[in-house]
This record gives structure tokens, C-alpha cells and sequence, in this order.
């Protein structure tokens, strides 16, 4: 895959275990990874020609569930060469979304089942939880406890995730705390976790525009807030009402920016992806396939 004279999207469908690729427009699909299981999240380094993402690991039969500790994250050049896992099976439980910071060299990513956010180093090196919201079998039925996605706003010190919550539940939050851990605190106790926002629907992933302060995700729950893209501004004292860009997805899920062109990509479980304005015009849908699409990532 060569994707040095055009922008692409790339995009993870875990029913067929492959990472794909698309034009911005949502043609000329190519299949640039199989063999990939059950993929969730996708990051890239565009310096280096790496992308990064997670693997849930395997489900339970004829299930969404995925009981077993045997998370991963690998890495591959553009072309889908050079495969690598870097964080092994069973040091992170079940990865979801991904996100990076290349300028300081770590990845980021929440931890469903493992009820966490966690980090590394690019390489993989010095795994890291930074927010433990539970622990044990027990508290990993409650999916109240679950993280599902993540940003980072390196420029104002910030992490943010969801939990999603129920299903169709109107339980979701979003939630923010520093990136560094304060002094004396632990993953389980510490005093800097903000609630942002509560009884939403079921947001799913996110992005951020850093230079202008706001927050972008996907909502997967039930009509009207669910199965929507979302953005809110996130440099206040206090969080607005949630702006709705788009709805009448079908479980929507990944999402990815390009700030350049004022673009926001998402794609959703049905095998869709879309494209809107990041002011809430243009919503069209580029392709439609036999997929399950879950992570997505911009790359210009």
C-alpha cells in the first residue's frame, strides 16, 4: 500500500480479521493486513511509518465477550510488513481504542475488561495503568467500570475516556484526570478524575482538536442522542451540552479527524463509513461493505 502522494483512511474489520484502506472519498479499497483477529483500535506514526493497533484477544464463542486476559498490541510498517506484537497477550486484558503522542513516544488505550487506562512506550516497554476503576471478576461484570475510548490532550495535560455503561443503558460517561499520576496517588485513588459529562447514551470513541479545545466521539446507544457523532468544547470551567454533528448510525464506533480539511471520519459496526463536516455539515456515507468496522485512522 502505498500512501505517500494521497491521504487515506485506514480502517479495522474484525469480522474478517483485516486492516483495509481507502481514499478519502471511500474508494479504492485496498486490504492491507489479514490475519489480524479481533482488532479495535489503530494509531499511526507518520515520521517512523508505523501504525499501531489493539487486538482484543478471543472472544467467547457465539459472543461479544471477551473473558480471557490475552489483550494485545502490534505494530506493522504502512504496508503491512515488518508485523511486530509489541505489548503481549495478557498485559493489557481487552484493548479497545488507541491513541498516541509521538512527540513524547508513548500510546495510549482503554482497557474494557481489564477496567483501566493504560500506557506505554511506543515500544511496548513499560506498560503502565493510569486509571484502575475496578478489579476482579466481579467488578468486571459491572459494565459501568468498562473504558472504551480514549484522547489525549497532550498541550493541556489531559486524559479523557468513556464508559460506555449499559447497552441502550443512558448510563454512559466521559471522564478527564491529568496524564501524569499525582504524587502520592494510586490508579484506584486518585483525586484528579473529573465526571464531564453523565446518562449519555453509550459514547464510544474519540478524538480531539488540541489547538482549539474540543472534544470529538461516537455515541452508540439509542435514539435521539444515540448512534451520533458528537463534539463539545472542552476549555471551560464548566462542560456544554454536547453538540449533535450527525445521527441514524448503526452502532457507530470509530472516529478520526482531519483537521486540515475540517473533516471528521467515523465508521460503524454495520460495515459503514461515514464523513461529516466538523461543523456539522456535508454528513454523507462513503462506502457500505460486508465489514465490521471498527478503529479508523486519517492519514494525510
Amino acid at each position: 500500500m502505498k500512501i505517500e502522494n494521497e491521504a487515506r483512511l485506514i480502517v479495522l474489520d474484525p469480522k474478517h480479521g483485516r486492516i483495509l484502506s481507502f481514499n478519502a472519498d471511500g474508494g479504492d479499497m485496498k486490504i492491507v493486513l489479514d490475519g489480524v483477529g479481533a482488532v479495535d483500535g489503530i494509531v499511526v506514526d507518520a515520521a517512523k511509518r508505523y501504525m499501531y493497533w489493539t487486538n482484543m484477544g478471543v472472544n467467547t464463542p457465539n459472543t461479544e465477550r471477551f473473558e480471557l486476559n490475552d489483550g494485545s498490541i502490534e505494530r506493522a510498517d504502512f504496508d503491512g510488513t515488518n508485523r511486530k506484537v509489541i505489548v503481549p497477550a495478557g498485559a493489557t486484558f481487552t484493548p479497545k481504542q488507541l491513541t498516541i503522542d509521538n512527540d513524547h513516544g508513548k500510546l495510549y488505550w482503554c482497557d474494557r475488561e481489564g477496567m483501566r487506562v493504560m500506557c506505554s512506550n511506543k515500544d511496548g516497554s513499560n506498560v503502565t495503568t493510569l486509571v484502575q476503576t475496578g478489579e476482579g471478576d466481579a467488578d468486571r461484570a459491572d459494565e459501568l467500570r468498562r473504558c472504551v475510548g480514549i484522547a489525549v490532550d497532550v498541550r493541556r495535560g489531559h486524559i479523557y475516556w468513556t464508559q460506555k455503561g449499559t447497552t441502550r443503558g443512558n448510563v454512559g460517561r466521559i471522564f478527564r484526570a491529568g496524564i501524569a499520576l499525582p504524587d502520592g496517588a494510586t490508579p484506584a485513588n486518585r483525586a484528579d478524575i473529573e465526571l464531564l459529562w453523565d446518562h449519555l447514551p453509550e459514547p464510544i470513541d474519540m478524538d480531539i482538536d488540541e489547538e482549539n479545545g474540543i472534544l470529538y466521539w461516537t455515541d452508540r446507544g439509542a435514539a435521539p442522542k444515540g448512534n451520533t457523532v458528537n463534539r463539545a468544547d472542552i476549555t471551560g470551567k464548566t462542560m456544554p451540552e454536547p453538540q449533535i454533528l450527525c445521527d441514524g448510525l448503526k452502532d457507530a464506533i470509530g472516529l478520526t479527524l482531519d483537521l486540515k480539511n475540517k473533516r471528521v471520519f467515523f465508521v460503524d459496526v454495520a460495515g459503514n463509513l461515514y464523513t461529516v463536516n466538523t461543523n456539522g455539515e456535508g454528513f454523507r456515507k462513503l462506502y457500505s461493505g460486508d465489514h465490521v468496522l471498527t478503529g479508523i485512522k486519517y492519514v494525510d
